[in-house]
């Protein structure tokens, strides 16, 4: 029948999606792996869902299962796309640079993810083809991963960086995948029936599982670790002893025990056991986050603004930068931008208003609720494992979300698994499943063919709109790549001709002031009238990029800064009004991350280049009020003292610069060149410049 067979191909589409997501990626491209995935996402759904609308049409019937765990769902995504068009940056809530994590668009694909999930692998057989699967593939992303600890270079695939990168996303949710595998592999071994062979390769999965998660060490994994092996050591224990006679009870679970007993070792010696393997395998692993305190502080702050519907969708970065604590600045941090939380899902409450935490709870107290009856009924009756299995991954893998920001892979599988757990549910249900027939009936027939085919067009539509974004991502790539400026000019401009947003359009400006350099740098007094018509496009471009970023998204501060810049450069140059307009754009900044020394120094030296002494010196006090410790601050307040023959003053801002980088030789002889009245080294600020971290 002709509705079979495309019901297969919608299934082995939505199949390779679901196996395939935690170790797909392109290799030997500049595509992200994480963007690869998208891709994988993007198309697998779209081919499966036309397929299965494609399907319907042959046989006349939908069926989708009835469950209130589904309609939450459906909630929760209606609630992201509220969010994102009451967003002032819309575009940036709605998809981002890349279908970003978090965005609607993203939550879209989850959601459809987990329809399609509980329709089209509702039956066991189904179920149980993609469970082994995962572990397959799992076992491939591990060994994968432990050859490139071993072989870095050759197992990088032209993507690949350091020891730690991996194929699945941060090292840290490398680890809780490794913890993930171990759960589910003795969850299997515990509660199914299967043979002594695939028990021993189970076992042997779970012991390499666990030596990558001490690999990793990362303190979170042995928790979920610890607790998930517990739960599943109390609830075989409680499923042997509900047995009536001796011989059928079970073995005890040594292997869940013992799992707890590791866990609980490595979780209480971190740094003496729990180091000895990262150190000798050489992995270092450095990832800074906010706490779960701080992610709630900001919140909180960011709820009271806008209560409702929140900042939008994929806008933590926003959050963090106007409400973030001023304790920051007194760490290494204080000009990093976070991008998301303490976890993926208080990442969401923060961005999404009340209506999104509702939705969340909402969603979260069915997916409980549901999963708990079935926990306890396998006990009494000792059927349902494959429920339970896909109920306990996908729980293990919530719970991870919550307490880290996991990535996309891990959280997709989550709604993955909770739409199988929805499919197997119904269908132990006579009535389990809603059924519409429409071929019977004309009004019925032609409305829901209008709708079959409309939702067919828009999932091509999407597919092909994504293929066109994600070409943009390898011309985006190669500007950094690129060795000459017209060869990052054709590249940048490529990258925003098939995919505008900010990012493209900071480095746009960015490789045109790049170009204004290189003409400088000839000497402006022999550059023809070739060039000084170059160098007017150039500065014109540049500016432009910068106000089409502004325009984009007017609440993330880069833009401004990244305009502030702009025109701070062409003062230089002479040009008029671009020292007013570099401070206008400044503040603007400020304005939107209010506690960032970095940006009124930034002011500060604007002012400082027009001749605004007063302004320049007041501008770097507000910069050492919010961080005492800021050299680059303490040396342009030295600076600006010496202009304004304020000698005392300009050698104490030197000295206090010193007592806090001793050891800098430079700032060491230009402490000895004030004392002695010298002039200043005109290297001076650039020589003490200190080290922060590269903003996104």
């Amino acid at each position: 029948m002709l509705s079979n067979i495309l019901d297969r191909i919608s299934f082995w589409s939505l199949f390779v999606v679901v196996v395939l997501l935690p170790i797909f990626f392109l290799p030997f491209t500049q595509i992200p792996v994480e963007t690869s995935k998208g891709l994988l996402l993007v198309l697998g759904l779209v081919v499966s869902l036309i397929f299965w609308v494609a399907a319907r049409f042959t046989d006349g019937k939908i069926t989708i299962p009835k469950s209130w765990l589904l309609v939450s769902g459906f909630g929760l995504t209606l609630v992201f796309l509220l969010s994102a068009l009451f967003s002032s940056a819309s575009q940036v809530s709605l998809f981002g640079i890349m279908l970003d994590v978090g965005t609607f668009y993203f939550m879209l694909g989850a959601f459809l993810l987990m329809l399609l999930s509980s329709i089209i692998l509702k039956d066991k057989k189904n179920a149980k083809k993609v469970f082994w699967v995962i572990i397959i593939s799992s076992s491939i992303l591990f060994v994968f991963q432990g050859l490139r600890i071993f072989m870095p270079s050759i197992f990088s695939l032209g993507v690949l960086g350091d020891k730690t990168d991996n194929i699945l996303g941060s090292w840290n949710a490398f680890g809780l995948f490794a913890g993930f595998s171990t759960i589910m592999s003795l969850f299997i071994m515990e509660f199914f029936s299967i043979s002594k062979v695939v028990k021993w390769l189970l076992g042997a999965l779970v012991i390499f599982s666990i030596l990558l998660s001490a690999a990793v060490n990362f303190p979170l994994v042995w928790e979920l670790l610890g607790v998930f092996a517990l739960i599943i050591f109390v609830y075989k224990v409680s499923f042997s002893f509900g047995k009536k006679d001796e011989e059928s009870k079970g073995n005890f679970p040594a292997f869940s025990f013992a799992v707890v007993m590791i866990s609980l070792l490595f979780f209480m010696t971190s740094q003496f056991i729990g180091g000895f393997l990262p150190n000798k395998l050489g992995l270092s692993n450095t990832e800074v986050r906010p706490s779960f305190t701080t992610t709630m502080s900001v919140t909180g702050k960011a709820l009271i603004k806008n209560p409702v519907f929140g900042v939008g969708p994929n806008k933590f970065s926003q959050v963090w930068a106007m409400y973030k604590p001023q304790v920051i600045n007194s760490t290494q941090f204080w000009d990093t931008s976070f991008n998301f939380g303490s976890g993926l899902l208080p990442t969401f409450a923060s961005t999404t208003g009340i209506l999104g935490i509702l939705a969340w709870l909402a969603f979260f107290i069915l997916f409980m609720i549901t999963g708990a009856k079935y926990l306890f009924s396998s006990i009494k009756s000792n059927t349902n494992w494959e429920v339970v299995v896909f109920f306990v991954a996908a729980f293990y893998l919530f719970v991870a979300s919550f307490l880290y920001s996991t990535g996309g892979a891990m959280f997709l599988l989550a709604f993955a698994f909770t739409g199988i757990f929805i499919g197997l549910v119904s269908s132990s249900y006579p009535k389990g499943y809603i059924s519409f027939s429409f071929l019977d009936d004309p009004r019925k027939s032609f409305f829901s063919i209008l709708l079959l085919v409309v939702l067919m067009i828009i999932s091509a539509a999407a597919g092909f709109k994504y293929i066109e974004k994600l070409a943009s991502v390898s011309y985006f790539g190669k500007t950094f790549s690129a060795t000459t400026i017209p060869m990052a000019e054709d590249s940048i401009a490529k990258a925003i001709a098939l995919h505008q947003n900010d990012l493209y359009l900071r480095t746009y400006s960015q490789v045109y002031i790049t170009k204004v350099n290189s003409i400088v740098s000839k000497g402006t007094s022999s550059l023809s009238d070739a060039d000084k018509a170059d160098l007017q496009s150039s500065f014109g471009q540049a500016v432009s990029g910068s106000q089409m970023a502004v325009g984009y998204d007017k609440t993330n501060y880069l833009n401004y800064s990244s305009l502030g810049s702009v025109y701070n450069t062409v003062g230089f140059l002479g040009v008029k009004d671009a020292y007013s307009k570099a401070v206008e754009a400044y503040k603007s900044a400020s304005a939107l991350n209010p506690l960032n020394p970095g940006i009124k120094l930034s002011t500060a030296r604007v002012f400082f280049a027009d001749g605004k002494i007063k302004e320049a010196r007041d501008t770097v006090q507000e910069a050492l009020n919010l961080k005492p410790d800021y050299i680059e601050a303490l040396i342009t307040g030295s600076q600006i003292e010496k202009s304004d023959g304020n000698s005392a003053a300009a050698l104490s801002y030197a000295e206090e610069a010193l007592s806090f980088a001793p050891d800098n030789k430079d700032l060491a002889q230009y402490v000895t060149s004030l004392k002695a009245g010298a002039s200043i080294p005109s290297t001076t600020t650039t020589k003490t410049t200190t080290k922060t971290p590269t903003k996104k």
